[in-house]
């Protein structure tokens, strides 16, 4: 049997989506307050900046993959507005229903889909935008993920990852730190959970750095890939167009 990375363990990859949803499960309801803690509120500057990038045009459909707690699903629907459509979907239920929860306390009533990325329920060509915010790290087979992530697209479509990333060089002795130290403790004190903050850090170690994720990008059908490091490379953003 195929194995693959969960953190820095190895494991079954037929065990990882049950130990990823595991965190998350654990995770769910402090989701939002963890990220403004362990990012200082940089998390919505990342946001805010990859909703600029998006330019997304009244009537437009987009597709939030991961969408998590809702917040690009909710930015992403001021901007198509009433004659767009934006598909909330994420594999994680108990985050699904976070999102969902809020978006409806918002008056935000999108279509919601417990979707796997890696066999995206949607048809061919049916979107001008797809997002994924922190949800390609936890992803099993990430080349069949961005594959079908194309697949949805139109021609010409827009691919945005929002990922962890390779920090500068010169940050990198601190921030792992940083990671290793801080995430577990705040982990432990706010959401009762200090192993799925050592999960986090280690898996961004574990993740695909620019230069390799602008390649598989490539070659899973973006003619054209931009990458866009944001607070010294801390994350990136990726921006590819289906050619």
């Amino acid at each position: 049997m195929s194995q693959t990375h969960f953190g820095f363990q190895q494991v079954d990859e037929n065990e990882k989506a049950s130990k990823v949803r595991g965190v998350f499960d654990s995770v769910a309801s402090k989701y939002d307050l963890m990220n403004d803690l362990m990012s200082a509120g940089l998390h919505r500057a990342w946001k805010a900046y990859t909703l600029q990038v998006a330019n997304l045009k009244p009537g437009e459909r987009a597709l939030d993959i991961a969408g998590g707690t809702g917040d690009l699903s909710r930015a992403f629907a001021r901007k198509v507005g009433e004659t767009g459509v934006v598909v909330h979907t994420d594999i994680n239920e108990a985050m699904l229903r976070q999102g969902r929860d809020r978006l409806l306390d918002e008056g935000l009533i999108l279509p919601t889909s417990l979707a796997d990325a890696e066999k995206l329920p949607f048809k061919s060509e049916s979107f001008d935008l797809v997002s994924v915010a922190f949800g390609l790290r936890n992803m099993t087979h990430k080349d069949l993920a961005l594959a079908e992530m194309c697949r949805v697209l139109k021609p010409g479509g827009r691919l945005l990852v929002l990922e962890f990333s390779r920090i500068a060089e010169p940050l990198r002795k601190p921030y792992d730190w940083y990671s290793f130290n801080i995430l577990p403790r705040l982990g432990s004190l706010f959401a009762g959970d200090a192993e799925s903050y050592k999960y986090l850090a280690e898996s961004i170690r574990m993740h695909p750095d620019q230069a390799t994720l602008k390649a598989m990008m490539k070659t899973a059908g973006f003619g054209h890939v931009d990458v866009h490091n944001l607070s010294a490379g801390i994350v990136a953003l990726h921006a590819g167009i289906k050619c």
